[in-house]
């Protein structure tokens, strides 16, 4: 039974029991390590680290608070999945919190954020250049580019952006006007999977 005290500060049914981003704004960086990034909130602080685990028989995308504390894992759906589903899974209550669902296509990226029992729709991630987006896909070089993409909420009204910046790691600032829904740990780990998933 949730406690009533803290259901007014917490109502979104989707929020990670051991993570609370509050800000509108975090900027996602990769380490000098192939996929790994850290994430900060608008003071500069660390709010969170994910580190794709490689040589497993699924992809894996653990990510632990500031202070190492385990915060969630992000879990490929099936064997090594490279566009498909991705779980994200509270390190706190063990409990799938969302689906992150990649729209697999040569001239698009999309990701679905979903509830995890029913397959509602919550958010959708959207790249804004299909041409950089093929490019990429084909042609590593065009990796050095940053790409941009748009996010939307379950209703398709535009609440936030992930602005790739030019940098040799990669770093994106991701902005969350409205969250509304919208549940913004998912939509952070996605910004650091796409990316990761962008460079194989």
């Amino acid at each position: 039974m949730a406690d009533p005290s803290t259901s007014e500060s917490s109502p979104n049914r989707y929020d990670i029991s051991t993570v609370d981003l509050t800000d509108d704004r975090y900027e996602v960086k990769q380490s000098a390590i192939r996929n790994k990034y850290t994430v900060r909130d608008g003071a500069g602080d660390v709010v969170l680290r994910g580190k794709q685990k490689l040589f497993k028989m699924k992809e894996e995308f653990p990510f632990v608070t500031g202070d190492d504390a385990d915060a969630f894992t992000v879990k490929a759906g099936g064997i090594l999945d490279v566009a498909g589903n991705y779980a994200i899974i509270d390190a706190g209550t063990g409990e799938e919190v969302v689906v992150l669902d990649e729209d697999f296509s040569l001239f698009v990226e999309n990701w679905t954020i979903r509830d995890p029992e029913t397959g509602e729709p919550l958010a959708t991630i959207r790249s804004k250049n299909k041409l950089l987006s093929a490019l990429r896909h084909l042609v590593g070089v065009a990796n050095l580019v940053p790409n941009k993409y748009e996010i939307f909420d379950a209703d398709g009204d535009h609440v936030g952006d992930i602005e790739g910046k030019l940098s040799l790691r990669d770093a994106y600032t991701v902005s969350i006007d409205d969250a509304g829904g919208v549940p913004k740990e998912a939509v952070v780990a996605a910004a650091c999977i796409l990316d990761a998933l962008e460079n194989q």
